[in-house]
Parts: C-alpha cells; structure tokens; sequence
C-alpha cells in the first residue's frame, strides 16, 4: 500500500479553481512552506491577510517579507498563504489546538500553519495532528503504513469549515467533490450540521454528503486520482 500513499501526492484528478491541477496546487504549498520557513520573516509574512492570489502576490511585492526569491520560491510562497492563513484563524475558540512544531505525519508538513484544516487523532497518551481530514483518515484506514492500536483511541477531532471548531470525526457530515481544495490538494469538508453541509454543497458544487463510516480505502486514494486495490 506504500506505493499507492507515495504516489497520491502527484497524481491528484481535478482541475484547481486557480487554473492549476491539484498535484500542482499540493507541490507548490508544500514548497511555499519551505521558502516560508526558511527565507521569510514570519511577522512581516503575518500581514498578508488576503485570501485571493493576486492580492497576495502584491502584498509580497509590497511588503518583502522574504530575501530575494525568484520567480517559483515566489509563486510556491503565495499558494501557501492562501491555503495557510494561520494569523486569520488564531483564537478562534474551541478550535483545535496544534503544537507549532508538529508535523503532519502522513505528508510531513507543519499542521500548525493550516488551522482551518487542522484534524486531530487522540490515541492513549499520544496526539497525531493533519492538515486535512484526507491524511488523516490515510492514518487511520491505512494500518499497514502506519501502525497502532486502533483500539487505544480516545478520540477523533476535525475541524468545521465555517465555524473552525473542533468537532467530533465519527458525528460530522463530509462534503466530497466540491470547487474547494486543502493544503494538499482535493478533501473531505467537514461540517457538524446536515444545513451547513448543504448549504456548501449549494456554494461550492459538491458531489454529496457522506458520514465517517462511508470514508472507504477507495474513496480516499480516489481522492488523489488513484484506482485503490487490495
């Protein structure tokens, strides 16, 4: 299975609303993530607040939050903001709360920068945190890859897209196929009401509205554009 979880980092299906795919959208905010950590002044990076991209790319311009960044360091940094907006989300009460030095351990990006996203799995004395409901459930459907006892878990948390609570996994309704997409590309929108589901169905083109227990294997792999087999 290994190979399947490798391989659903490039060969995501749809077409991104920007006019990218979405394997191109997961690379660039995993590289912007990069050029953020490393290149940029993090108070200067917590101005740019906006949510559109070329907004963002002018802030950039006016603001300099980095060392010189070329072309790319400059494109990868803007999609990364735009699917972070850490500083927006700080605060916001009962949402859930990330260690800033946490990795997501099914992509190995930092989860603290993508709280709207932020999904959480509570296993005896140990917390796993995600950046999407997507590699989480990969961690937990996927036991061969990633090994514990499913038995030992306390509990289950994501995060409402309008509310940004966190809420319980198996009691929340999922949105799948719809025009939004995570830091990594197309994802299971979590809601804790059947209206707010619908509601964003209506806004975003969703597919349908699913429950914990309809997240199969082939849902999930088929998520990145990959035909699941055993």
């Amino acid at each position: 299975m290994k190979h399947y979880l490798l391989l659903s980092f490039l060969l995501l299906g749809l077409a991104y609303a920007e006019g990218i795919s979405p394997s191109k959208y997961a690379k660039l905010v995993q590289k912007g993530e990069k050029v953020a950590l490393n290149l940029c002044d993090e108070n200067k990076l917590s101005k740019i607040k906006s949510k559109n991209l070329q907004d963002i790319f002018q802030q950039i311009e006016n603001i300099q939050p980095c060392t010189v960044l070329n072309a790319r360091n400059k494109e990868a940094l803007a999609y990364f903001i735009m699917a972070g907006h850490s500083e927006t989300f700080k605060g916001v009460k009962g949402q859930i709360a990330v260690p800033k030095e946490v990795k997501c351990p099914v992509c190995g990006m930092f989860v603290a920068k993508y709280p709207k996203w932020a999904a959480l799995i509570d296993v005896e004395d140990k917390k796993y945190y995600f950046d999407g409901v997507k590699d989480m459930m990969k961690f937990y459907i996927f036991d061969v890859d990633f090994p514990f006892d499913r038995n030992k878990i306390n509990h289950i948390e994501v995060t409402d897209f309008y509310t940004l609570e966190a809420i319980d996994a198996k009691q929340a309704l999922y949105v799948v196929g719809s025009d939004v997409y995570g830091p990594m590309g197309n994802e299971l929108i979590p809601f804790l009401t059947k209206e707010a589901a619908e509601n964003f169905m209506t806004d975003h083109r969703g597919e349908k509205i699913i429950l914990f227990i309809d997240i199969t294997p082939q849902l999930v792999m088929g998520l990145d554009g990959i035909e699941y087999t055993e």
